[in-house]
């Protein structure tokens, strides 16, 4: 009796070992060709593909398809549901378009990074309204600016309520688009960093709950008492704004003030003016308010200079225009010059004709006769 027990308890035994090996191998699935398997990461790196590997384990994680050639993703680059797959690389894929529920099937991605692309498009419907996003890369996504208004659109619609850390950096934003971050309800940390930006308007970071500000090196020449009062508003909040081309005259007065009471900027010992040449690397700090003029006398004149030689180009310009057009029809104009030159002969014969019968009296008294 203690026998058969013992073999029941084997043959179970065998049962569960059977039954996990064949858990494990329908999770993994073997590893995609061109790609390499290691845990529950998966990598396909620089293997020139031109989709999303279909055959990827169930239990994948993490997923590098990173260098490639992939210029656009869809709903069927996931078509299986990868239910525990929470970080996805998709960096250096000349990517343009990122169309609508491509990560319908990626319930649970936390971390998303679409660094260095070419988007041009950038669906609203690609994330669904229940995804867990929380950290975005985006740094040096997208083509340029003609496109940006259109492929930031997703930012608005409101469902990436979860995300925390957004990376738009390296990307040609110059002004960013009205309510680009209303919808970003929980995001503390924002990159801007090299962006071309010219200016924040009013009420842009108004919403978010930001804790850290990357606006380094990009194209602020100051910053307007609306956006200050916004930072103020975020007492935990710590700013970057080095590498600007600060242009200390009267119109940076209130940031110049706000800097010296404010702890909220982590490198304001390294914010430097541009312009005027005077105040030429002057720290910002250390500016005192007489030094900021808005005496714009030189500037007039160097515009006006630059009027005059403007104008002048111009009527050079129309004066060889004028030549030219001499030029291609001297013909037409040498052929009235000799009408009006037959004309005037005909007229001053006739006038001489008449001056001389008028001063000979047998011609004048001939020709009175004649008319009788």
């Amino acid at each position: 009796h203690s026998h058969s027990v013992m073999i029941t308890r084997k043959n179970r035994l065998g049962v569960m070992h059977l039954l996990l090996l064949l858990g494990v191998v329908l999770a993994c699935q073997g590893c995609p060709e061109k790609c390499t398997c290691s845990s529950q990461t998966v990598k396909c790196q620089n293997q020139d593909l031109n989709a999303i590997p279909h055959s990827l384990p169930t239990n994948t994680k993490a997923l590098f398809v990173t260098g490639n050639k992939i210029s656009r993703i869809s709903a069927e680059s996931f078509p299986t549901r990868l239910l525990l797959l929470t970080d996805l690389y998709l960096s250096g894929n000349k990517m343009e378009s990122v169309e609508e529920m491509v990560f319908e099937n990626l319930p649970n991605l936390v971390r998303l990074d679409l660094s260095n692309n070419k988007i041009r498009i950038f669906s609203a419907k690609a994330f669904p309204d229940d995804n867990k996003l929380q950290i975005f890369n985006l740094s040096g996504a997208f083509f340029n600016h003609s496109y940006m208004n259109t492929a930031l659109s997703f930012l608005r619609v409101g469902n990436l309520l979860q995300l925390t850390s957004l990376d738009m950096s390296n990307n040609d934003l110059v002004v960013l688009p009205d309510g680009i971050f209303t919808g970003l309800s929980s995001l503390t940390n924002l990159s801007l960093q090299n962006s071309s930006i010219i200016s924040i308007q009013n009420g842009t970071l108004k919403v978010p709950p930001l804790h850290d500000l990357d606006l380094r090196d990009n194209s602020l020449r100051e910053l307007p008492n609306a956006t200050l009062a916004e930072f103020s508003l975020k007492p935990d909040l710590q700013l970057h704004l080095a590498g600007n081309p600060w242009r200390c005259d009267c119109f940076i007065e209130d940031l110049v003030v706000w800097l010296k009471s404010s702890d909220q900027v982590a490198d304001v010992h390294n914010l430097t003016c541009v312009e005027p040449e005077g105040l030429t690397r002057h720290p910002l700090l250390q500016v005192e308010k007489s030094q900021l003029d808005c005496n714009y006398a030189g500037d007039m004149k160097s515009v006006l200079e630059t009027s005059y030689v403007f104008l002048g180009l111009v009527l050079a310009l129309i004066g060889v225009i004028f030549l030219l057009v001499l030029y291609l029809n001297r013909k037409g104009i040498k052929r009235w010059m000799y009408n009006i030159r037959d004309a005037c002969r005909d007229h001053m014969e006739g006038y001489h004709y008449r001056y001389e019968i008028n001063s000979d009296a047998r011609l004048a008294n001939l020709s009175i006769n004649s008319d009788v």
